[in-house]
Order: C-alpha cells, then sequence, then structure tokens
C-alpha cells in the first residue's frame, strides 16, 4: 500500500508492506527512489512490516523549494513512523543513508534496536572520494564526475533493472539534488570522522550489521572483521555480487541475512 504523510509542509511518500510488531524502515540514499527496494519488500514483508520511504525532493514525494539536508531527512523519517504507529523500528539504510538511520537512533533511543547499513564507507573516506564530492557541487564538473561514476557502478553488469536505475532514475536527479546529496555526504565524514565512529560514540549502541558486495578487497572485508572483533555490537556480511547495488542482484541471499539478525 503506498500513501503520503505530511513532514513539516513536505508531503513524504511511503510503502508499507506487510504486519507485525517489529518494522524494518528501508531508507534509500541521496538521487535515489525507493523503487530501489522492490526486490526486498516481498520476502521480508513475510516476516516483519516493511516500510520503504521517498526522502522529499525524491521519487513521489513532494518536491522541496529550499534548502535541507540530513536533518530533515530525519524529520522525514520520524514522520512516517509516527503516522504508521511503528514502535519497534529497525532502519536498513543503504549507503549514505545511514547518517539519518544514525540520526533516528539518536532520537528514538531504543526503539531503534538495530541498525542495518547497506554498501556504505563505513571507514574514513579516502582522498578520492571527498575530491568527487566537491567536483559534484561544480556545475561545470557534475556531468564529468557522474558520467565516471555511474561507469564505475554499471562497468561489468548486465543486469537492465540495475542499469535502468543508476542511468535513468539516478541520472535524472538535477544538480542541485547532487550537489546538496554531496555537500551533506562530506559534512558528516567531517564531523564525525566515518560511520563506525559515530556509533561508537553514541550513548548506549545498537547492534548493527553492514551487508556489501563491493569493493571486492579482502582488506577492506578484514578491517571491519578486525572492528567486529574488538566491538562486538558491529557485524559485517560480504555478498557475492559485482555491483554497488546488491538488491538488484542478490535479493534473495540479502533477505535472508536482514531476517536472521533481526531475529
Amino acid at each position: 500500500m503506498s500513501t503520503k504523510t505530511t513532514s513539516g509542509k513536505i508531503k513524504i511518500a511511503y510503502t508499507v508492506a506487510g504486519k507485525g510488531d517489529t518494522t524494518l524502515l528501508l531508507l534509500p540514499g541521496w538521487c535515489a527512489n525507493r523503487t530501489k527496494f522492490e526486490g526486498l519488500i516481498p520476502g521480508l514483508s513475510q516476516h516483519y512490516r516493511v516500510i520503504s520511504v521517498d526522502w522529499r525532493g525524491h521519487g513521489e514525494s513532494a518536491k522541496n523549494d529550499s534548502d535541507f539536508g540530513v536533518n530533515e531527512q530525519v524529520e522525514d523519517a520520524l514522520s512516517v513512523i509516527n503516522e504508521t504507529g511503528s514502535a519497534a523500528v529497525i532502519p536498513v539504510s543503504v549507503a549514505h543513508a545511514g547518517w539519518a538511520a544514525i540520526g533516528l537512533r539518536e532520537k528514538l533511543g531504543s526503539r531503534i534496536p538495530k541498525l542495518v547499513f547497506m554498501e556504505w564507507m563505513v571507514f574514513d573516506a579516502p582522498p578520492p572520494f571527498l575530491d568527487s564530492l566537491k567536483a559534484m557541487q561544480d556545475k561545470n564538473t557534475l556531468k564529468e564526475t557522474l558520467d565516471f561514476v555511474f561507469g564505475k557502478w554499471i562497468n561489468n553488469v548486465d543486469n537492465p533493472k540495475l542499469v535502468h536505475f543508476v542511468r535513468d532514475e539516478m541520472g535524472a536527479y538535477p544538480y542541485d539534488m547532487w550537489s546538496r546529496g554531496a555537500r551533506e555526504i562530506g559534512r558528516a565524514y567531517g564531523t564525525y570522522k566515518n560511520p563506525l565512529n559515530a556509533v561508537s560514540n553514541l550513548k548506549d549502541k545498537p547492534s548493527v550489521m553492514h551487508l556489501y558486495g563491493q569493493p571486492d578487497d579482502p582488506g577492506y572485508l578484514k578491517a571491519q572483521e578486525d572492528f567486529s572483533k574488538a566491538n562486538p555490537w558491529f557485524s559485517v556480511q560480504k555478498l557475492n555480487t559485482k555491483s554497488h547495488f546488491p538488491m538488484f542482484e542478490s535479493s534473495d541471499e540479502i533477505v535472508k541475512k536482514i531476517i536472521e539478525f533481526c531475529k
């Protein structure tokens, strides 16, 4: 069932499926629509109530004429949680929507018992990535930067739905949204250093699982496994996928791992 609620004066679109005392709140990243979760909802909704959200200015939510950032995204998610009467909520966030998920934990405390991060840069952002964020905030270099990033995302990927999502859905977002997202992502890394550090500094840390397929770098996995040994609240699951969008390639495996983690 698709519906809308109001966050401030902005209509926020979301979809509800399934039933249960615990709600999985699916949060897409910047310049991405909730359509990316279509392959996960049928399996997840057999076990939980599942709500997928379009951020303001994204998908079927209303456009936002004024500037906004992660704080407003947290308010958008809160409006959906309040509208649907969700008690226990587990955010399942993709990429940098994880900053909003952490913000929800700060706001709601134990009502957010767990967090699922998907395809996120959980350690310090490397200089080339930060350079790309700066380039996205310049009208003169945005197209060149997106062409490069999109090329990396869909290189050697033979999945029409994934290619359509990247090129046609994400590619349709204008400069102001890409620039805004890049600004907010860069600001978050500058403020918190990295996502795991941000969670570590929470007063009461929730259980956190990171699901990812790329990069296919053994060192990145080992660093997360080492962090998990020292911080039992964190766990990592490496997926056998070719792209940064595993929900298009391995939806059944993702559903299984999320259900196991959320029990």
